[in-house]
C-alpha cells in the first residue's frame, strides 16, 4: 500500500478521533441543564443528546464545513503534514483540558491547531483574514448573545408565568425541557461535526481525491455526525459537574431557558457558516439565567478559570500543532535523505 495513501488514512482515523473527543468533551454542553435539575438521569441524557447530535445533518447544511475547508486558510498549501498536525494540537488540549475539567472549545482547539501549523508550514501569508477574523470575534459574541437571550427568555418567562402555581410550572419546563435539550444537541452536532468534515473533505481535496471542486462527501457527513454522537454516549462527567453545577443552581425553567438560549444562537452561526464554540455559547447562557436570579448567584471565580481557558486555546493547541510540524517535518526529511543515501549505495 502506498505510504502517502496510508497516512491519510491514517490522518482521517485522528480527524475522528478528534470528533469522538469533541462529543466526549462537549457532552456537558448538551445535558448540564437537564442533568443538574435531574430531569433526567445521566446515561438517559447522554442517549438523549446522542440521537439528536447524530440526526443534526438532516436539517442544517455544510456552511461550517466549508468556513473550516477552505475559508480560514489558502488551501494551494495545505498537505497532510499541516493537516495531521494541527488535529495532534487539538487532540492534546482537549485531553488536557477534559483531565482538569476545564469546559473549553474543541472547536478553538482544531482552528488554533490549524492556524499553528500553517504559520509553522508557510509562514503567515496563507491565512486568510476575513475569516479568522470572524471566529475570533464570535469567541466573544456567542458567549455575550447567549448569555442576553438567556436573560431575556428568563425574564419573559418570569413575566408570562408570575401568578402560576410555582410547582405546577416547573412540572411544565421539567417536560419542556426535553424539548429544550433536543434543540442544543441538534445544535451541537451541527456545527461541531461540521468542523470535523472540513478537515476530512480538506485532505481529501489537497490529496487529489476530490477532483477540482471543493465538497464535503456524503459519506464523511454521515460518519462524523455518527462519531461525535458516539462520543456524547460516553458523556465528559468532569465537565458536566463544572457547567452543571458549579457555575450557577439551575432549576428546570431556568435549565430550559439556558439551553433554548444557546440552540438559537449556535443555529445562528451554523446558518451563517461561522464555527463557533458550543462550551462558550451555553456557558454564556447559564451565567445569563443565574446573574438575572442574582448576580451573587453565579461563581464568578469559576466562570473566571473557564474564560482563561478560552484564551489559551487557541494559542495553546497552536503551539502543540507547530511543534508536532516541526517534529513530522524532522522525520520526513531525514527518512527521505536515509532513503536517498541508500539508493546511492546500491547503485555504487
Amino acid at each position: 500500500m502506498d505510504a502517502s495513501f496510508t497516512f491519510i488514512v491514517a490522518t482521517i482515523i485522528l480527524a475522528l478521533f478528534f470528533d469522538f473527543l469533541n462529543g466526549f468533551h462537549d457532552a456537558a454542553n448538551s445535558i448540564a441543564a437537564i442533568v443538574s435539575t435531574r430531569v433526567l438521569k445521566p446515561h438517559w441524557a447522554v442517549l438523549w443528546a446522542a440521537f439528536f447530535n447524530f440526526i443534526a445533518f438532516l436539517f442544517f447544511g455544510v456552511h461550517v464545513a466549508n468556513t473550516i475547508g477552505v475559508g480560514l486558510i489558502d488551501p494551494s498549501v495545505i498537505n497532510n503534514q499541516l493537516i495531521f498536525s494541527a488535529l495532534f494540537g487539538a487532540v492534546c488540549w482537549n485531553i488536557f483540558t477534559w483531565l482538569y475539567g476545564l469546559p473549553s472549545s474543541s472547536s478553538h482547539a482544531l482552528i488554533g491547531g490549524l492556524l499553528g501549523a500553517t504559520i509553522a508550514h508557510t509562514g503567515m501569508q496563507p491565512l486568510k483574514w476575513a475569516g479568522i477574523l470572524k471566529v475570533l470575534a464570535f469567541i466573544v459574541i456567542s458567549p455575550l448573545l447567549g448569555m442576553v437571550m438567556g436573560m431575556l427568555l428568563m425574564f419573559l418567562t418570569a413575566r408570562i408565568f408570575f401568578y402560576s402555581n410555582p410547582h405546577r410550572v416547573e412540572g411544565w419546563f421539567r417536560h419542556a425541557q426535553f424539548v429544550s435539550s433536543a434543540f442544543i444537541s441538534l445544535g451541537h452536532g451541527s456545527n461541531d461535526a461540521q468542523k470535523t468534515m472540513g478537515i476530512i473533505a480538506i485532505l481529501l481535496y489537497s490529496s487529489g481525491m476530490l477532483g477540482s471542486t471543493f465538497y464535503v462527501p456524503t459519506w464523511v457527513v454521515i460518519s462524523c455526525n455518527f462519531v461525535i454522537a458516539l462520543g456524547t454516549c460516553f458523556g465528559g462527567w468532569r465537565i458536566v459537574k463544572t457547567m452543571g453545577m458549579k457555575i450557577t443552581k439551575l432549576k428546570p425553567v431556568s435549565g430550559f431557558c439556558s439551553d433554548t438560549a444557546s440552540a438559537f444562537t449556535l443555529w445562528f452561526a451554523t446558518i451563517l457558516g461561522i464555527p463557533v464554540s458550543t462550551t462558550h455559547t451555553v456557558t454564556g447562557a447559564i451565567i445569563g439565567v443565574g446573574s438575572l436570579n442574582s448576580f451573587s448567584a453565579v461563581r464568578w471565580g469559576v466562570a473566571k478559570n473557564i474564560v482563561w481557558a478560552w484564551i489559551l486555546t487557541i494559542p495553546a493547541s497552536g503551539l502543540v500543532a507547530a511543534g508536532v510540524w516541526y517534529i513530522t517535518q524532522f522525520l520526513t526529511s531525514h527518512t527521505a535523505l536515509f532513503a536517498f543515501n541508500s539508493n546511492l549505495f546500491v547503485i555504487t
